[in-house]
């Protein structure tokens, strides 16, 4: 059977014109299609992203504090009372854990050496006498009771010396000496940020003055200000960004780990807590902060690198990038802006847009009539 040319002439015209409107129908949202091809050394110069689904975070802007992890720092006390011969460190000086900080004269010291040396004289006096008890009772000689109480004074003299060296050590142990001398080390590592003695000084151990405070910066709080109409935007576990005025182009990344459950009486702010990690010591205690806490469980959107975005006329533009054969320009609306990225409408997760150098294709797309 043969086909009727008519009809083979009406249908080639129908998809043909069915397959226009649907390439219109594709790149509707489009300006046209970009007539050049994008070189292979003007691809190079060029970064291309994604649009992505993000959380759409609500940003709360703080202001912040830097102090020590109370966690991390150590008073230091003296263990006895006596005077100072000598210190080996100053404020701001890094120790090590176990490092000499001073030396002291103690004569509470020196007296509990001088109980000790006197407590094994008797015990040896009491051990001697409670043998000597022992074997005149085995010989018939004396009595029992005699023995006991020989053994009782015996068992006296050696809990008298075991007080006496638990008391040495309670105060510097192994660091003291039987002449009084006492050096005091630091009990863990980090920066000497409190001294309260100096050689000569005089130092009691019952008026509650430390000698010198230790601490280590390698984590820090922020304790960040919150006013009454933010409460409700921060909770524990937000994460939370932190710039300083010494480093205002370095961004610190923390958590927020406590949330006070009430507003400071004369200030009217609820103080949060942010645990920041500082291992290169950039932050140092009594820095002032400009805390940003974000709200990650806020609703989800389209986002975008911020570099992305073209602003020309007062409108807003993407480049977008199918290859090197197929790229146009998009019209987008801002929605939010969140740190690097750009909350949008007007793209689809996953499509691809120029994001470095990408005015240049956008010229060269406009000169060519987009």
């Amino acid at each position: 059977m043969r086909g009727n040319p008519l009809l083979f002439s009406l249908l080639f015209i129908m998809n043909g014109w069915l397959a226009c409107n649907n390439h219109q129908a594709t790149d509707d949202k489009d300006s046209k299609a970009a007539s050049t091809i994008i070189s292979d050394s003007t691809l190079q110069l060029l970064t291309i992203d994604s649009a992505v689904v993000r959380n759409i975070d609500d940003e709360v802007q703080l202001s912040g504090e830097v102090s020590f992890d109370e966690n991390k720092v150590v008073k230091i006390f003296p263990f006895s009372s006596g005077q100072v011969i000598s210190t080996s460190v100053g404020i701001g000086d890094y120790v090590k854990a176990g490092q000499e900080l001073a030396v002291i004269k103690s004569a509470d010291v020196a007296g509990y050496y001088s109980d000790l040396a006197s407590a094994g004289n008797d015990l040896a006096v009491a051990k001697r006498s409670m043998e000597n008890a022992e074997s005149l009772f085995r010989n018939g000689i004396a009595s029992e009771k005699e023995y006991i109480e020989a053994k009782e004074v015996y068992d006296k003299m050696l809990t008298n010396q075991s007080r006496i060296r638990q008391l040495i050590a309670i105060n510097g142990g192994g660091r003291t000496a039987s002449n009084g001398t006492c050096i005091i080390t630091a009990p863990r590592s980090g920066y000497v940020v409190e001294k309260l003695i100096n050689p000569g000084s005089f130092i009691r151990n019952d008026n509650n003055s430390n000698m010198f405070t230790i601490g280590d910066i390698s984590d820090v709080w922020i304790w960040a200000n919150v006013y009454e109409t933010d409460v409700a935007k921060v909770k524990p576990g937000y994460r939370a960004r932190v710039t300083t005025l010494a480093y205002p182009d370095s961004v610190f990344i923390g958590t927020v780990d406590k949330v006070n459950p009430v507003l400071d009486p004369v200030a009217k702010v609820m103080k949060i807590r942010i645990i920041l990690p500082n291992h290169a010591g950039y932050l140092k205690p009594e820095m002032f902060t400009n805390v940003t806490v974000e709200n990650q469980e806020s609703k989800k959107g389209i986002a975008i690198p911020s570099s992305g975005i073209i602003s020309e006329n007062g409108m807003n533009y993407a480049v977008v990038f199918r290859n090197k054969n197929d790229v146009s320009i998009r019209e987008i609306r801002v929605e939010k802006k969140s740190g690097e990225f750009t909350f949008i409408s007007g793209l689809e997760a996953g499509e691809k847009i120029l994001t470095r150098n990408q005015i240049l294709v956008y010229r060269q797309l406009r000169e060519s009539g987009q």
